[in-house]
Order: structure tokens, then sequence, then C-alpha cells
């Protein structure tokens, strides 16, 4: 059986196993806080909109860390940035366990999402840049179930930790990753190729966002930025509520963490299949594929009755949502030269962060009205459904092409 380059290279391996690691704790930052609004809801006795505008105030701070990141990594290296938002995200997820008021800990959560929203993005580009064209989106897609594990780990926090001992413990658990930095300051390089253009290429930001729009790429940003509003806007408002829908749904908080526990555990095989399937069959077809079948999932889930017609929705929703945010990871760096790829692929992800924004907190005004939750889920079927067709008549394949090609017309400052 013939084995991946990337899984032979000692080199690589690291670096896939070093960045994947901060990539495991920005998951379970995340995921925890959707299981820690559900508890704050009793304690703190949180109406359904400050659930979601606590939700959307962290995609605001991602949105902004994702546009400030992706800038300075084309500056300042993806190292040094990578390491910097590692450690803001994870402070300030410590900080929150002291927060004595719903606008404190809202103010933490911004501070939180700005690092991790930045973090995202450059690691995904520093793995890209740095692994062999024909094994770059396996690798990317691999880094990327490293979410999943990040995931699971938060609904074991959730599960075990939460109901004994209370959300701040989880907050003062989500610190962790500031001792993971000073490791991964030892264990990672910037890559050769950002190293090389940076010796011969030097833009301003105002240059690199030119460039980004400029002919050559303006169809490819166009879709990149459908495509993530859509996947951004349906994954938060879907799984940042899944805790609290469960509860909507009958079940109490305790059996809804179980719940979310066994619906957690599909993203990884969803991660994998997407990996092995990248390679051999195109990013387009994988990604328009998987994102098609989270639309289905999601009809699936709001109009789910029974219990075992519940988790087998969910997990259906989370196999395909997550191998898709894999694909796009791996897609979204391939269609920029190395001079502006981390500024196009934090415009990208820092436009989709809206998104991000707009669907928690729509799914919390829209329960408070009394919606029904099978219309809240056709309204991510419809978003999701838009992205995958952006993808289908706007994308361009990327396997194995080299998108330095693309690199004309960049002077430099």
């Amino acid at each position: 059986m013939h084995t991946p380059t990337l899984l032979r290279e000692p080199k690589q391996r690291k670096l896939l196993f070093s960045a994947g690691i901060s990539w495991l704790f920005d998951a379970m930052d995340v995921g925890m806080i959707s299981f820690i609004v559900a508890a704050l809801a009793v304690e703190w006795k949180l109406a359904p909109h400050q659930i979601g505008f606590l939700a959307a105030i962290n995609s605001v701070g991602m949105a902004a860390g994702a546009l400030a990141a992706g800038s300075l990594a084309d500056k300042l290296g993806r190292k040094s940035v990578l390491l910097w938002t590692l450690l803001i995200f994870s402070a300030a997820s410590g900080l929150s366990a002291l927060a004595g008021s719903f606008i404190v800990l809202c103010a933490l959560r911004f501070m939180a999402g700005f690092g991790l929203g930045g973090e995202l993005p450059v690691a995904s580009t520093l793995v890209s840049e740095s692994v062999a064209p024909k094994d770059r989106g396996r690798a990317v897609v691999l880094l990327e179930s490293f979410w999943a594990i990040g995931w699971i780990a938060s609904a074991l926090i959730a599960y075990f930790i939460i109901p004994d001992y209370g959300w701040r413990t989880a907050f003062v658990i989500g610190a962790l990753p500031c001792l993971y930095a000073l490791i991964l300051r030892r264990t990672i390089e910037d890559s050769p190729r950002f190293l090389a253009k940076q010796r011969k290429v030097k833009l301003s930001f105002g240059q690199r966002v030119a460039a980004v729009w400029s002919s050559p790429h303006r169809r490819s940003t166009v879709m990149l930025w459908v495509l993530w509003f859509c996947v951004v806007f349906s994954y938060y408002g879907m799984f940042l509520w899944l805790p609290s829908v469960m509860m909507l749904k009958g079940f109490g908080l305790v059996k809804s963490f179980e719940y979310v526990l066994i619906i957690t555990v599909a993203q990884l095989p969803g991660y994998f299949t997407a990996a092995y399937l990248i390679e051999r069959l195109g990013r387009k077809f994988v990604l328009a594929a998987y994102l098609l079948m989270t639309g289905a999932s999601a009809i699936w889930f709001g109009n789910a009755t029974t219990e075992g017609m519940l988790i087998a929705a969910g997990v259906c929703l989370s196999f395909f949502n997550l191998g898709a945010w894999g694909a796009m990871y791996a897609y979204t760096p391939e269609l920029y030269p190395t001079a502006v790829r981390s500024t196009g692929v934090g415009l990208a992800a820092s436009f989709g962060r809206i998104g991000g924004v707009i669907g928690p907190y729509l799914v919390g005004m829209l329960i408070s009205g009394g919606t029904a939750v099978t219309a809240v889920f056709t309204v991510f079927f419809v978003a999701i459904v838009i992205g995958a067709f952006a993808v289908l008549f706007l994308g361009k394949e990327t396997k194995g092409a080299d998108p330095d090609y693309m690199d004309y017309g960049l002077k430099p400052a």
C-alpha cells in the first residue's frame, strides 16, 4: 500500500501535529461555549437573544482577528502571528472564568474570538505552504481533523466537569494553550515559500488587498467570500445552539450534553473521508458534495421527532459539515499566490465570520419570537445550498496546481 509522502517525512509530520494541537485547543474553546451558554442560561437566567448575542460577539472578535492576522502574517511571518494569536485567545479564555457579569463575559469572549479567528487561517496557510502539492489538500484536511478532537474534548469537559464543577472550571481549562505556546515556539518554522517570497516581494496592506481583488483572482475571491459566509453562518448558527436545541426538544441538560458528544464523534470520519477523497476527486467535487449532504442533514435534523432520528440526523450533519470545513480550508489557500496568500485567506475568513455573528444571534431572535426549530434549520439549508452552488459555478479546480503561477502584476512597495 502506498504511504503518502506527508506521512513519511518527520519534519512535515511534526508541523502537522504541532499546528494540529493548537487547532484542537481552538475547537475546544469554541465547543465549550456552546455547552457553557446552556449552563449559563440556567444559572444567570439568560434570554435566548442574550445567548445568541454571547455567541455572536465571539464571532465579531473572530472576524477582526482573521482580518488583522491574515495581513500581519504576510508581513511578519506565519509563525510569530500564530503564536501571538494563540496566547491572546487562551489568556482571554482563562480570564473568562473570573467574569462576574454578562457584559464582562462578552468583552472577554470578543478577545478570545480575536485570537482564535486570527490563528485558524494562519495555521492552515502555514501547513498548506509547507507541504508538497500532491499532499497539500490531504494535509490541511488532516489539520482540520484536530478540530473534531477539540470538540470531542469540549463535549467530555461539558459532560464530566460542568455539571459537578461549574462553567468557570471549563474556562480555566481553556487557558492551557498559554503553556502550549512555549512548546510551539520551538517546534515550528515559517514556510520556505514565505521566506523566499518575503525576500523578493514586499507589498503594503493596500497592495495586497488590491491584488486579492485584481482580475486574476476576483472570481475566486467572490466565490470564497460567498462560500465562507454561508458555511460559517450555518455552522455557528447550528452547532453553537445544538445543546440548547436538544433542550428545546425536551431533553435535560446532562442528556443534551451526552447526545451532542455522540454527534460530535461523527466529525472525525467526516474529516478522514474528505482527506481521502480530496486528492482523488478534487476540491470542487468534495466540497460541493459534502455541502449538499450537510443541507439535506439540516432539513432532517430540524424535522426529527424521535430520539433515534435526532441522533442519526445529528451524526450526518456533523459528518458532512465538518468534512466540508476541511475541504474549504484546504481549497482557500490554493487560490492565491504566496505574497498575498494569508491576506486572501484572512479576508475570506473575516467576511465569513460576519455570518458567524448573524447565525447564532438570528437563532436566538427567531426562537424568542416563537419560530419553530424546523423553520430555523430550513434557513440554514438554503444558506448551505447557496455556498455549494458558488463553488460549482464560480470555483476552479486547484488539485496539484502551484498557486504561484498566478503571481504576476505584483510590484514591491
